[in-house]
């Protein structure tokens, strides 16, 4: 075997590029197994290994070692634990359209199908789907010309060598030759995911599906839990703030849950962690603590017994109403809001979310260690609505409340109003090679606007040229054809066939199809996190190792 390819994804992850699923499978175990210092998540997928680090200094450290994995593990032995069964009634859509293409006809789909062992090699686009690859090759079939704009929940599928079941309603592009009663992802085992890497699959061919579930009325293979949970509730005892209006949006978010990429399971969190992070230092919480993240303003909150708070993120105008008026609440520092007052966010001057803390934190039940909302896979709380009400969590008097701070907010968001570029500095890979030379110039050279379709998910940008409001281009590619999927980490920037970059947010896809030409560092996050639709957004290239510019920083 050859050595593996290791790529910088971002200053602190690597992709390992390997020459099989079986040398990808064997360093994804081998990783799993004996995580290098540092180690965050690891992610197979079908010809790479995405490894992230906690620091740039773990990852340099681990990129030789990770580099000779591949001869150290290759041969490692397959797990012995016993195959999921998984019963299937094999009528889907497409099976006769499989029989064609195969050649092997309905009963012959069917037999291959259930006659063979499957490995569950990666995690996909969603918690609880599974790459499974089969002992042979037999079923191996195109994608669909034409995706289905939605799926059914337990529709067993082929594409490529590989077979899966969606574990909820989604869009997708595979055969469909059956469906399945079995949950792939049910969030009240204590393994959410029925099928995890490395694990062995056997289908079962039966004529009907008997449906165990405890509630006795939900649909075969439509998710238990897994979409957003209830609107939070609190009884009248304790401290809690009940939610007037939640504006255009507001979350409830932490530090988010990473290590989960292999289930399918994005970090999440707060977009801009440093600002919630101010906010929580500010009433004396945990770092970890949840907060309520606000786009755009227009967030209104009443307390229900004596609560301190803070506001971080971007700056907006804020009063407090109760019963002796209305006061200015200030922004990056701590105040008072007592017994049935209430608060009421403006729009922001600058900036894009706003962060309220309380000390004793929001005290929703966590969901897999984490209380943020994932609006990608519809993990944790839903998003707030009028009426729902938050319990505070208990106060811990040995912190103290934090001393007014400066705006951990970045400065030049604040010169963005005044249409000067906001520069992010970018690490150039993995995909980079994927461009023309002139576009990956471009990526650096032009200046790019932010438009009004991005979210948490990620930033889509929209083509400028040398100045803010003139013309540019689209990214060019250098090769065709299709990128396999693999994991990407949050900042990558990921180029569609429409060459127009998305900048990953919190809540990205864990795997992507599409070509990352490159990733902003996680210092710019924060700032990236922040901006508005219509802000300039410039570019610059730095050295993963060492952050300092590879060329002179555009002028402004």
């Amino acid at each position: 075997m050859s050595p593996a390819d290791v790529r910088w994804a971002g200053p602190r992850a690597l992709l390992v590029e390997l020459d099989s699923l079986e040398a990808v499978l064997a360093v994804h175990s081998r990783l799993r197994e004996n995580p290098a210092p540092g180690q965050v998540d690891v992610l197979a997928a079908a010809q790479t290994v995405l490894v992230v680090f906690d620091s740039r200094a773990n990852a340099r450290a681990a990129r030789k070692v990770i580099a000779g994995l591949e001869t150290q593990v290759a041969g490692a032995a397959a797990g012995s634990e016993a195959p999921v069964k998984i019963e299937v009634v094999y009528d889907g859509e497409d099976l006769t359209e499989v029989g064609k293409l195969t050649g092997l006809g309905n009963d012959g789909v069917i037999a291959a199908h259930t006659g063979q062992l499957w490995t569950a090699a990666f995690g996909g686009f969603a918690p609880g789907f599974a790459y499974l690859v089969g002992e042979t090759d037999a079923l191996n079939v195109p994608r669909r010309g034409t995706p289905r704009t939605a799926v059914p929940a337990g529709s067993v599928a082929l594409a490529g060598n590989f077979s899966a079941v969606y574990p909820r309603r989604s869009p997708g592009g595979w055969q469909l030759i059956g469906h399945t009663a079995a949950r792939m992802w049910d969030l009240q085992r204590e393994q959410p995911a029925l099928v995890r890497p490395g694990a062995k699959v056997r289908y079962v061919a039966v004529r009907e599906l008997v449906e165990v579930n405890s509630a006795g009325a939900e649909h075969a293979g439509e998710p238990r839990q897994g979409d957003h949970a209830h609107q939070p509730t609190q009884g009248p005892a304790g401290d809690r703030l009940e939610v007037l209006s939640p504006g255009p949006q507001s979350l409830i978010q932490d530090l988010g849950r990473p290590g989960l990429g292999d289930l399918g399971v994005s970090p999440a969190g707060a977009a801009d962690a440093r600002s919630a992070r101010q906010a929580n230092r500010l009433v004396g919480n945990l770092p970890t603590d949840a907060v309520i993240e606000n786009v755009f303003g227009g967030l209104a909150v009443r307390a229900y017994g004596e609560l301190t708070a803070a506001l971080s993120g971007a700056g907006t105008s804020a009063a407090i109403q109760g019963p002796d008026g209305s006061r200015p609440a200030p922004m990056y520092a701590p105040f008072p809001l007592h017994d049935g007052e209430s608060l009421h966010l403006d729009v922001p001057e600058a900036g894009l979310r706003t962060y309220l803390a309380i000390r004793g934190g929001i005290d929703v039940p966590p969901v897999l260690g984490s209380r943020s909302t994932d609006l990608m896979s519809g993990i944790g709380p839903a998003p707030l609505a009028a009426g729902a009400v938050l319990p505070i969590g208990e106060v811990a008097t040995a912190r103290a409340v934090g001393q007014p701070e400066p705006p951990a907010l970045p400065g030049e968001l604040v010169s963005a109003a005044a249409g000067r570029p906001v520069v992010l500095r970018i690490t150039s890979g993995p995909r980079h090679d994927w461009f023309t030379p002139e576009s990956r110039e471009a990526l650096t050279q032009q200046v790019w606007t932010v438009t009004a379709e991005s979210n948490r998910i990620g930033v889509r940008l929209d083509a400028g040229g040398q100045e803010p409001g003139t013309p540019g281009k689209p990214l060019e590619r250098a090769r065709t054809g299709e990128l396999p999927s693999e994991g990407v980490v949050v900042g990558s920037l990921q180029v569609p066939p429409s060459g127009l970059p998305v900048l990953f947010l919190a809540d990205h896809p864990v795997t992507g199809g599409y070509p990352v030409i490159g990733a902003v560092i996680p210092e710019d996050l924060p700032a990236a996190a922040q901006l508005p639709p219509g802000t300039a957004v410039r570019f610059v290239d730095v050295d993963p190792e060492t952050l300092q510019p590879l060329a002179p920083t555009p002028s402004t």
